[in-house]
């Protein structure tokens, strides 16, 4: 055999292998394919091609094993199983841009799918090299560096610590300042994974300065940025005072209320949840809150949407309202119960309709002009219906318990609990029955209403326990009036009078 044909032997096997690792990766990127590349044995075939002496057959390779470990947690074990982790990361510390971005990939992707997979990343030793990788030179590199740091640490407080432990947080707060948008937004992620799971791995991102540089993108014009952000800076001020006060401190406000009007409905939950888990902590803080017009804000913002996306913002309102009585009225001044007992009468989600009884609960029970605010929505009948209701959950059958509870413990606006009487089981209306032996004592015109309502006549109706609580509250209700009167609406009270009229003798004449 000739010295050229020998080279076209080579080129012809060059050629195949270009071709295989190109045709399995466009393959590898539709779902329908992928249980018959796996069947096929393909993990194996790929292997022995990650150090193949061809630049650009390494990088498919890896960009191949790559999409087959994104699909499911799998074939992700396999890449873990099949020994491959230990050739991508000697690979990634030697290889050109291309071939970084590919290897971080495939860890990226088989670290994404639990502890565990992301846990033997970290065993192989690739989060030195990921993190050499976040000083590179190429910003894609960094972007895909900082893609598989953020997927790791995502998972739990050990994960994230060692990525802290690795020197990443610099690093990515480094990235955050980049010119580069997809990189910003990225590190902005990363820097979100790490800080969620405690106050000492929040306490790293802060110590870095990581807060000064996160405020000063929340006014970015791209949207998945200031999603990232807003994510960050909650993770951050959600563990702590001190964390959250420092978060204050970078004069964020009132400058993210502005995201609340956001055409990204993304950004606006995430402004919601950062306002949230600001107010949350202290009174101090829900009071700046309002001081800035983030009540009324934050009120406008769960208006203007729906479902998940006002979950956070009506919490938000439901903490600021559980600090103090001056919170509260500054939650109905900036009109939130109409706005709250819309989300309870419409939404379809039992978890929102559970967050708003919540909230609205947290308004009404300070005190009666508290409670009367809510009263006067109608809103306490579409609670008790809620709590009623067998197709309610049982956090949602919970909420509106308290939430009534707690609403007519305080309420003293007679025609929103008379509807009571007459729908609420006894548990709730022996609250009911109490406010009003509180209330007719001492107004001769709610005592006058109250019989020709029907509501004294429904009161005798009731059946209460001799020497309870309930049986308590009748009596007093009944020393408002003289005793011909409750007689008279009393049951069987026109039996007996038709009794008197059979046994009646008349005087003769």
């Amino acid at each position: 055999m000739s010295q050229r044909q020998v080279l076209q032997v080579f080129e012809q096997y060059q050629k195949a292998r270009t071709q295989f690792v190109q045709m399995v990766a466009e393959l590898a990127t539709r779902p329908q394919n992928i249980e018959t590349l796996q069947n096929a044995g393909v993990m194996s075939l790929l292997r022995p091609l990650l150090l193949d002496v061809v630049p650009t057959i390494q990088q498919t390779a890896a960009l191949a094993l790559g999409r087959l470990a994104n699909y499911n947690g799998d074939l992700a074990e396999a890449v873990v199983k099949g020994d491959i982790l230990p050739q991508l990361v000697y690979s990634l510390a030697e290889q050109n841009r291309f071939y970084k971005k590919a290897a971080a990939f495939v860890l990226r992707a088989v670290g994404k799918h639990s502890p565990q997979l992301a846990q033997a990343i970290v065993d192989c030793g690739a989060l030195d090299t990921l993190v050499i990788c976040l000083e590179d030179f190429d910003p894609g590199v960094k972007e895909a560096a900082a893609w598989a740091l953020g997927y790791i640490a995502r998972h739990n407080a050990e994960l994230s610590q060692a990525v802290v432990d690795a020197g990443a947080v610099p690093l990515l707060v480094l990235c955050i300042q980049e010119p580069e948008i997809a990189l910003k937004r990225i590190a902005a992620s990363a820097l979100s994974d790490i800080s969620k799971h405690s106050p000492e791995l929040a306490q790293t991102v802060v110590d870095v300065g990581a807060i000064a540089h996160l405020a000063q993108m929340i006014l970015n014009p791209d949207s998945k940025l200031k999603r990232q952000v807003l994510s960050a800076l909650s993770q951050i001020a959600k563990h702590s005072v001190d964390l959250a006060e420092m978060v204050v401190e970078a004069e964020i406000f009132p400058v993210v209320l502005t995201c609340l009007k956001d055409k990204d409905d993304y950004v606006k939950k995430n402004a919601s949840t950062l306002i949230r888990e600001i107010a949350k902590h202290t009174p101090e803080l829900s009071q700046l809150i309002v001081n800035t017009g983030g009540v009324a804000a934050v009120t406008d913002c769960i208006g203007s949407c729906k479902g998940n996306i006002r979950l956070p913002g009506i919490m938000m309102l439901g903490y600021v309202a559980a600090h103090s009585e001056n919170l509260a009225m500054a939650v109905i001044v900036s009109k939130a119960v109409p706005q709250l007992s819309v989300c309870l009468s419409e939404e379809p989600e039992d978890h929102i309709k559970a967050a708003a009884a919540w909230a609205l609960g947290q308004i009404g029970r300070h005190t009666p002009e508290h409670a009367r605010a809510v009263a006067v929505t109608n809103t306490l009948p579409v609670l008790l219906s809620l709590y009623m209701s067998t197709e309610s959950s049982e956090d949602l059958q919970t909420k509106s318990k308290k939430a009534i509870k707690s609403i007519l413990q305080k309420c003293t606006y007679l025609p929103a609990l008379e509807p009571f009487l007459y729908d609420a089981p006894p548990n709730i209306l022996k609250h009911v029955v109490g406010q009003f032996s509180k209330v007719l004592p001492y107004d001769s015109k709610a005592r006058r209403l109250f019989v020709t309502s029907g509501g004294l006549k429904k009161v005798q109706e009731i059946k209460a326990g001799p020497g309870s609580l309930l049986q308590e509250y009748i009596n007093s209700i009944n020393s408002c009036y003289p005793e011909e009167i409750v007689r008279y609406y009393s049951p069987g009270y026109s039996d007996a009078l038709l009794q008197r009229v059979d046994s009646y003798q008349p005087l003769a004449n």
